[in-house]
């Protein structure tokens, strides 16, 4: 379902905004620690390669399709229906819309921990003062949504524009800064060189690449709103070229100024502590005041993008129809009432979770990797005719898979809890409508339940932690 013309209202500009505003947030701001604490440069830069290789063919695919399925407008959630039947369009609804929660609540963890390296009583942005600063802000952008998509994305672009600013400083700064031998230690960052240790920095880095990718589909959420139809495809391959270009180079020169045992030592948003050490104590509160407004930006971007998912599985009767509903400004808003219920439960679960803001960013990546499996192999499906997609497609869907198996069965299990309501859900108002679950779709279905149990008994034994 389109809307009419005049609500078609989004440019080119505000489009690649959005992918680019969904993409640069709280993760590029952690990037020099979290990777440091798991590889040196070699293992970073082969990670990159990976990730931007498989990427690239996922920028590609959604590219594709937006040519050859105009009339599937509402992205990531449509082209899983569209492929694989109603309960595949309800998987990948519910996978990226909790994905879409999760990214908040780690935006908002961020936020309080960068207000604590001024403001101790912040804390690493968990604890009790955090969540309950993080929910007044929380509920301050869900009534400033309510006012209208249009002025919604409007903000976002200009968010998006002033998140780049701080970017290229740290990034011009640091260029000058680099010392050659500082970067040379740590091309192996003091590990044994060898295949097996390149290997095992890069298994631990992988997942970490997905969380700054998500977001790469945000033109393809909102192509319902277009102004022209070509621009999603543009959108979406130029704003994931240059958030890669920038991605790599935030991580790679930080080694070139702080060892990797010290850069991994440095608390969120470790990109501060980078830029202190090379110019001194104002370029930590410059960085951290950039990060403040990139990922409030960020945050803007996630909430646009989870209510229009849940808002169009509703349009599609893969969720109760009441999730559809609209107020005068357009704006979904049942669908952005029950998301922000969500991401306050989370924001409470998070007090209780050791590393906050580590678990947010990993789960956010488990779950958005289904959806994007879905749509990867969709267009693998069409393109059994044409031998130049066909690699492409089958490239973007082995490399989503192999980066679900990659994360390790913790995170598997934990996504199971958070998929499974849903699942159920869906499957009582299949029978309640007599329609009956394929024999495919009842193994999922068990197969999620048992993945689920066994979460479940992790977390009572102490086997499977937060």
């Amino acid at each position: 379902m389109s809307p009419p013309s005049d609500r078609r209202t989004l440019s080119l500009l505000e489009l690649t905004a959005l992918v680019v505003g969904s993409m640069i947030g709280s993760g590029i701001f952690a990037l020099p620690a979290a990777f440091a604490t798991r590889t040196g440069i070699y293992g970073a830069l082969l990670a990159w390669a990976i990730a931007g290789t498989g990427m690239l063919m996922l920028a590609l695919v959604f590219q594709s399709l937006s040519r050859l399925k105009p009339e599937l407008d509402t992205g990531i959630y449509a082209y899983a229906r569209a492929g694989f039947g109603d309960f595949a369009g309800l998987l990948s609804a519910v996978g990226y819309w909790l994905g879409c929660c999760l990214a908040d609540v780690a935006c908002l963890i961020l936020i309080k921990a960068t207000l604590g390296l001024f403001f101790p009583v912040f804390g690493d942005g968990s604890n009790a003062l955090s969540i309950v600063c993080a929910s007044v802000l929380l509920w301050g952008f869900h009534f400033l949504i309510l006012r209208g998509i249009k002025e919604a994305a409007f903000l976002n672009t200009i968010a998006t524009v002033a998140k780049l600013v701080p970017l290229a400083v740290f990034v011009v700064f640091v260029v000058q800064g680099v010392r050659a031998d500082v970067f040379a230690w740590n091309l192996w960052g003091g590990d044994a060189p060898g295949a097996d240790t390149l290997l095992r920095q890069v298994r631990g880095t992988l997942l970490l690449t997905v969380f700054v990718f998500v977001g790469i589909e945000g033109a393809s959420v909102y192509s319902r709103y277009a102004r022209r139809r070509e621009d999603v495809g543009i959108a979406t391959v130029a704003g994931f070229l240059g958030v890669l270009c920038l991605l790599v180079m935030v991580t790679v020169l930080s080694y070139g100024i702080l060892l990797r045992p010290d850069l991994a030592a440095l608390r969120n948003p470790s990109m501060a502590g980078v830029m202190e050490a090379v110019a001194g104590r104002w370029g930590a509160v410059f960085i951290s005041i950039g990060l403040l407004v990139s990922v409030l930006g960020n945050y803007l971007s996630w909430s646009l993008l989870a209510a229009e998912v849940l808002h169009s599985a509703a349009l599609n009767d893969a969720m109760p129809r009441a999730l559809a509903g609209e107020n005068r400004a357009g704006v979904p808003s049942t669908a952005l009432w029950l998301t922000n219920g969500v991401i306050q439960l989370f924001l409470l679960v998070s007090w209780f979770a050791e590393y906050a803001f580590t678990l947010a960013l990993m789960m956010t990546s488990a779950m958005t990797l289904v959806p994007y499996l879905l749509v990867a192999a969709y267009q693998l499906k069409l393109s059994a005719s044409a031998s130049r997609m066909r690699w492409i497609a089958g490239g973007a869907t082995f490399y989503t898979a192999a980066m679900l198996l990659a994360g390790g069965s913790r995170y598997l299990l934990l996504s199971s809890l958070l998929y499974l309501p849903g699942a159920l859900l869906f499957w009582a108002w299949q029978r309640h409508r007599g329609i009956a679950f394929r024999p495919a779709e009842t193994l999922v279905l068990g197969l999620l339940a048992g993945m689920a149990a066994v979460a479940v008994y992790g977390l009572v034994s102490g086997r499977l932690q937060l």
